[in-house]
């Protein structure tokens, strides 16, 4: 049996750091889930609050002058994404499973492909005679999950943001 040589990692250690990275990843997920929510809930209110304002004054947006009512619908363009944004970021995706036998699974719809088959026994063979592969698959799936869900709560957020300084300038040049 040859030693390794110092600082290079075992299997064993990169099989480690895979599934600490993918538990990591797995969290980000749920977190970046939560964010989202809880943004989309706080526009909601935010949106709700002031068409109740505007409405008790009996306020039209077309009651403003031309440049003030293009800041206006700006300003609800931009709540429209902001919401549709956050809404991306809530939404599951997956990608359709590509699993064919000889393959380990690496998500449910692998699962569910393989068993609608009828070789999800072998297919869990194959999985646990390279877990590394099917470790690095979900992986890089998971990472790609949480980087597309980052990136819709961050356009969310702009468009938000947006929204906030187009609405009171509107309402103040009227």
């Amino acid at each position: 049996m040859t030693a390794e040589p110092a600082g290079v990692p075992t299997e064993a250690a990169s099989l480690e750091a895979a599934v600490r990275l993918l538990t990591d990843a797995r969290s980000e997920i749920a977190r970046a889930d939560s964010k989202a929510a809880v943004l989309a809930g706080a526009l909601g209110v935010t949106v709700g609050v002031l068409s109740g304002f505007l409405s008790a004054r009996r306020w039209r947006p077309w009651d403003l002058s031309g440049f003030s009512s293009v800041l206006w619908w700006a300003g609800a363009c931009c709540v429209a994404l902001a919401l549709l944004s956050l809404l991306m970021a809530i939404l599951p995706r997956y990608r359709p499973s590509s699993w064919a036998p000889g393959q380990p699974l690496t998500y449910f719809a692998d699962t569910r492909r393989a068993s609608s088959q009828g070789l999800l026994a072998q297919a869990l063979a194959d999985t646990a005679r390279s877990p590394a592969d099917a470790l690095l698959v979900s992986l890089a799936e998971t990472s790609r999950i949480v980087a597309d869900k980052h990136r819709w709560i961050r356009i969310g957020l702009a468009a938000f943001f947006l929204s906030t300084v187009f609405f009171p300038v509107a309402g103040l040049l009227g």
